[in-house]
């Protein structure tokens, strides 16, 4: 296992403590070159997206990881947090309907993020 499917589960992990919904976590590794991983959360409310955005920048701070670049603070519907080997999405749910981010990475493999991050074979 290596350190970005960690880092990215414990993302994914802070998410789900502030109540982030449909928490994904995928493996774009031999789809992409740019990341490895994409975590992508929802939130109910603007508050909501951004409260579980900060708890994401958080719990990777304790572990002295600061994201290389964050969009989307101004408005908080769809916060990007860009960690290059890894990147977290958090989605108003309005937005993330929208926008179906999971539907153009259908082929990347889920990851099992509560239970120690094992890639789920397809």
């Amino acid at each position: 296992m290596t350190e970005s499917i960690d880092l990215a589960c414990l993302a994914a992990r802070a998410a789900s403590g502030k109540q982030g919904e449909r928490i994904l976590v995928l493996d774009v590794r031999e789809l992409i070159t740019i990341t490895d991983y994409f975590v992508i959360a929802s939130g109910g409310s603007d508050r909501h997206v951004k409260t579980i955005a900060d708890e994401v920048a958080k719990a990777l701070r304790d572990r002295g990881i600061k994201p290389a670049r964050v969009e989307g603070e101004a408005t908080s519907r769809w916060i990007l947090l860009d960690f290059v080997d890894f990147v977290v999405h958090v989605f108003h749910a309005e937005e993330r309907d929208h926008y179906r981010l999971e539907r153009l990475w259908v082929d990347a493999p889920l990851v099992e993020w509560e239970e120690g991050a094992q890639v789920r074979s397809g």
